[in-house]
């Protein structure tokens, strides 16, 4: 799969990869890079520093890896002479992902070139790759599925082997010629445990308390970490192994790719895992004795609790508010959650807060200085503004005609339809110019039929996908209704908007707001309509100073420069609206 050295042959890039954490710690990429740094001077190649990719830690039964990512991006924007890898196995474990990707390279250009593999581009050695890709995946799936059935069986006869830890409380002893592995009881860790679980039940300790009451003790954690977090705790309460049954396979892998929180997305950050992991159902845990720090009794009743506060939880919201999972902070970039306070008289009153201005949620205090806001005010505020981006018949007739227009000309589903029929045309004209020459005799039957089921294939295949694209195309249609029907829309929504619920209110803006990003001084509301300048709203610069224009002192929409608490009078507001393509900009001083 490479190319024979030559002198025009200069340029080099490098892959490396290891799949797992001990080969990542065991630095055996280095070694990798190294052999691959002495095989680019054998051969003569240059290789500048920043054209070396490595991938630590990142499977390759998967195409989702950062550095790969970035070395096809390098070689179809740079050329590239040749990339060198290691072996066949570390550009990919499964064959035709390494048939994809030489092939993606050769289109560019540029050969790959393996240090352990074929060292030329003969039919034999393009056969040996094909050889190595196959038995590399093979070998994989067989030890995946050995091991796993052979953890079962050892499961099922009740062996700790197989379980190859312990929580807190144990300590697991490995298997030796004399005994087989076992779970030994540690005094100081099981009478923390034993305390642990009667706070929980019998005093009705939060899990928040017992964290903080586990940190205050000093006894670290099973990872020696001095901080207790609140997950730790709810996975020991749940974990059967305290009451004498330790159980193995309560977890399994699916195929869905693993979820990022919004901190990750924001950063562009990527998953090296091509799965997730989901819990089994419980009657599918194999259990496995061994020795009980708490009662069978104390057990149930822990299970009882985590159940009934799962089910009474606060987030189970009997008071909807509007921007439920919409709310972010611009400065930390974690989520704003509702919470709700009680004034003097006797009034309860809900408010977003940022979860990095907790203090006990993080080891060294908050990480965020940003105030709560009032619910109802930020509630009003977005749905308001909305409403009247939406009241403009300006802006939905424009969004409707550029919709239109792109649907018509640069959709790529468009796009990829007339390639489809101009694949399906040619296809056609393939089986009609076989026949034909059928009919003059030019070729025989055994010809005819050994050609002609490869092109019926393919036109069958080329007309389910035109079918598929053409099922797109009517859904994506569906929404240009509004054009026949501007007026109505209008109509209705202006009447509509000051009555609805919170629910059908949740519903609309969760189909035209991305998110809304809470800062010190503004609000930013991040939506899908692209307000125009020709808008009837006016266009007015924000402004990070004081000195802003004051809106009428009779105004609801005022800020003072002192901050409002919570249970004082409606407190100040000054909207500053800024056009921009799916912005809108809210200066929030006083909205607290």
């Amino acid at each position: 799969m490479s190319p024979a050295t030559s002198p025009a042959v200069s340029s080099a890039a490098i892959y490396a990869r290891v799949s797992s954490a001990r080969q990542k710690e065991q630095q055996t990429i280095g070694s990798q890079i190294a052999a691959l740094h002495a095989h680019a001077e054998q051969l003569g190649l240059e290789v500048a520093p920043q054209w070396v990719f490595s991938d630590d830690g990142h499977s390759g039964a998967t195409l989702v890896r950062p550095a790969l990512e970035k070395l096809r991006d390098l070689v179809a924007q740079v050329p590239v002479d040749v990339v060198l890898v290691y072996s066949p196995d570390r550009l990919a474990r499964k064959y035709a992902y390494q048939a994809l990707l030489i092939e993606e390279l050769a289109k560019a250009g540029t050969s790959v070139m393996f240090v352990h593999g074929p060292s030329s581009d003969t039919p034999e050695d393009a056969l040996l790759v094909q050889f190595q890709g196959m038995i590399a995946e093979y070998e994989r799936a067989q030890i995946i599925e050995r091991t796993r059935r052979g953890k079962t069986h050892r499961a099922r006869q009740g062996t700790v082997n197989v379980l190859s830890g312990a929580p807190f409380g144990y300590r697991y002893v490995r298997k030796n010629e004399h005994a087989d592995a076992r779970y030994e009881v540690v005094a100081h860790e099981a009478a923390i445990v034993t305390e642990l679980f009667r706070r929980y039940v019998e005093d009705g300790v939060a899990i928040a308390e017992l964290a903080r009451w586990l940190s205050a003790t000093g006894v670290a954690t099973r990872t020696g970490k001095p901080r207790w977090d609140r997950s730790v705790i709810w996975g020991m309460l749940r974990n059967p192994a305290y009451a004498g049954r330790a159980c193995f396979g309560k977890t399994m892998r699916t195929a869905d790719q693993p979820g990022l929180n919004r901190t990750a997305r924001l950063a562009g950050r990527a998953t090296p895992k091509s799965y997730s992991v989901t819990d089994r159902p419980t009657q599918d845990w194999l259990e496995i004795p061994v020795p009980a720090l708490v009662t069978e009794d104390t057990w149930a009743r822990v299970q009882r609790r985590l159940v009934d506060n799962k089910r009474f939880a606060a987030r189970h919201s009997k008071v909807p508010s509007l921007l439920q999972g919409l709310t972010a902070c611009s400065s930390c970039g974690y989520a704003y959650y509702r919470g709700h306070t009680t004034t003097t008289a006797g009034n309860k009153i809900y408010y977003y807060r940022c979860l990095g201005s907790d203090n006990y949620r993080y080891q060294h205090g908050r990480v965020c200085d940003n105030k709560p806001v009032r619910t109802d005010y930020l509630d009003n505020l977005v749905w308001d503004h909305v409403t009247g981006l939406l009241a403009d018949p300006r802006l939905i007739r424009a969004e409707i005609d550029r919709r239109l227009d792109q649907l018509r000309t640069a959709d790529p589903t468009t796009a990829a339809q007339r390639r489809l029929e101009q694949a399906l045309a040619k296809t056609t004209a393939s089986v009609n110019r076989l026949i034909k020459a059928y009919q003059e005799e030019l070729i025989s039957l055994d010809e005819l039929r050994e050609r002609t089921p490869e092109l019926r294939s393919r036109e069958t295949s080329l007309r389910a996908q035109l079918d598929a694209l053409a099922d797109q195309l009517v859904d994506r249609q569906t929404y240009l209704k509004l054009a026949t029907g501007l007026e109505d829309f209008l109509a209705r929504l202006r009447d509509n908007a000051a009555t609805a619920a919170v629910p059908e209110q949740q519903r609309v803006l969760r189909l035209l707001v991305k998110d809304v990003l809470i800062g010190p001084e503004r609000i930013l509301i991040r939506h899908s309509i692209p307000t125009a300048s020709s808008a009837t709203t006016p266009t007015i610069a924000i402004t990070d100073g004081d000195a802003d224009e004051e809106p009428s002192p009779g105004s609801r929409l005022r800020w003072r420069s002192r901050v409002a608490g919570l249970g004082e009078p409606v407190p100040a507001l000054c909207v500053r609206y800024v056009d921009g393509p799916g912005v809108s900009g809210v200066s929030v001083r006083g909205l607290r």
